[in-house]
């Protein structure tokens, strides 16, 4: 499968991702710019959505998926995926800290075809975040990021298919909610699938925004045109 060149295999249950794998991955599939996942940051993170890839592409896409993220986790960290249950099982590294829990029901989908398709629909919907959804919904509730060191992490991603019989599921944005609690924030994104002109399936995502401060328009202004430069940066140098 395509997302085996973002990832490191070391044997049948252990893999790693690389900063250059990470980045790539960030970059060029799923059109994430954040600066968490540049190769030269020191606060590094593999993106949640190149995990959530690998979970799916090893175990299958199951008719309910529920996913909290439990952790950042940087490069070259040795992962595996360690089963609870027939219906829950983890992304964990040596020592059990726990990266990804994932809880699950249904018979899975396991054409690759299918997986892959799916994966590129939700990680292009994932790059929409920032400017589209997030400066929007930030300017209602009066907030921002730090636009110097913009911290915004996954929490959790739930999708739920109405069926396993899947030809080309696409992705379709919906309702976006910022719920704001002194300097930390909730970002739910709403998604459906539709297969032709059917509905498939319905799913979540919640981000986490820290370091919340009164919203500057001045300051958003500046950090799109950082944002839209590093985009043409790395774009050139593909």
């Amino acid at each position: 499968m395509f997302i085996d060149e973002y990832c490191t295999k070391h044997n049948d249950n252990m893999f790693s991702f690389s900063r250059s794998q990470a980045s790539r991955f960030a970059k060029f599939v799923a059109n994430d710019f954040n600066p968490l996942h540049d190769i030269e940051n020191t606060r590094f993170c593999v993106p949640g959505d190149l995990l959530f890839a690998k979970i799916i592409s090893m175990k299958g896409m199951f008719k309910y998926m529920n996913v909290h993220f439990g952790g950042m986790v940087s490069n070259d960290v040795m992962l595996q995926v360690k089963n609870i249950s027939n219906t829950h099982f983890e992304i964990c590294d040596n020592n059990e800290k726990v990266y990804l829990d994932v809880e699950i029901s249904g018979q899975p989908v396991t054409d690759e075809k299918i997986i892959q398709n799916a994966i590129l629909n939700y990680v292009a919907f994932s790059g929409k975040n920032f400017p589209d959804v997030f400066v929007p919904l930030m300017k209602s509730k009066g907030v921002m990021i730090n636009t110097k060191k913009p911290l915004v992490i996954y929490d959790n991603m739930s999708l739920e298919f109405f069926t396993s019989n899947l030809k080309k599921p696409e992705l379709k944005a919906e309702e976006a909610t910022f719920d704001v609690s002194g300097k930390r924030g909730k970002v739910t994104l709403n998604f459906s699938y539709k297969d032709g002109n059917k509905e498939v399936g319905t799913g979540q995502k919640t981000m986490i925004l820290s370091g919340l401060r009164p919203y500057s328009q001045d300051d958003i202004d500046q950090m799109i045109v950082e944002h839209k430069k590093r985009i043409v940066k790395f774009t050139e140098n593909k």
